[in-house]
């Protein structure tokens, strides 16, 4: 008997137009959230450094100020405008000179004795070398990020979980440590890479990956479920 007179045989029941509305309306959100989180998240940010710059700046050389004094007519309403980004603007060319300034002898001389006086605070000199370590760790431009993506075996034999290279044991943590050739490693926790464990383990108790540290990255971050194409699977050799 044919497949089409077959009364067991149903075809397959085209979608209808609230169905056809809902998946369309769910695209254009997986489409549109993103970028509009992204917008959000611009916006709030430049805001609220205006917000943090602004009290600042005097009075005379506010924006609605300087708009009313150019263009503004004596006999007319005041001219308002929210200028958003100018603050932005301000605080990117104060750091700058900031950073200009700080690079000098006399900078590094003023620097040194703040520091000096800041070391004799008992609380305001945790708080201070604390956020200086975070700041230097963060936006050094020396090469202080992870080298490799890896696999190592974690919590127990046989489960394995990505982590990070960061360097070659030093100090007393390598001399004081049974082997040769210790490695320190940080393994993330999922969602939030930011936190995790300091390992220190044998070289030979790894697998390097050959994707990129930005790739392992994503896939901590998403749990697993953005894995990087940008690579072939490349097999393990058989023993």
């Amino acid at each position: 008997m044919p497949l089409d007179t077959d009364p067991l045989i149903q075809p397959p029941r085209r979608p209808g137009i609230i169905g056809r509305l809902r998946s369309n309306f769910i695209a254009g959100l997986v489409i549109i959230a993103p970028i509009a989180l992204t917008l959000w998240l611009i916006y709030s940010v430049v805001g609220l450094i205006d917000g943090w710059v602004w009290p600042f700046v005097p009075d005379q050389y506010q924006p609605n100020a300087l708009l009313n004094r150019w263009f503004g007519s004596p006999d007319g309403p005041p001219i308002t405008m929210d200028v958003r980004g100018v603050g932005v603007v301000i605080f990117l060319v104060f750091t700058v000179i900031i950073g200009w300034l700080g690079k000098g002898f006399l900078g590094r001389s003023v620097l040194r004795i703040a520091e000096r006086l800041v070391d004799r605070m008992p609380v305001i000199r945790s708080v201070y070398n604390g956020a200086k370590q975070i700041a230097e760790t963060v936006f050094s431009q020396r090469d202080t990020s992870f080298d490799q993506a890896c696999l190592i075996e974690y919590p127990r034999k046989g489960i394995w979980a990505v982590a990070f290279v960061s360097t070659d044991a030093k100090g007393e943590v390598q001399t004081k440590l049974p082997g040769e050739d210790i490695i320190t490693v940080f393994l993330p926790t999922t969602p939030n890479p930011t936190s995790g464990f300091l390992l220190f383990l044998p070289r030979r108790d790894i697998i390097v990956l050959d994707m990129s540290v930005e790739a392992a990255a994503k896939l901590v971050i998403s749990a697993g479920l953005v894995y990087p194409q940008d690579l072939p699977v490349k097999q393990a050799p058989e023993a």
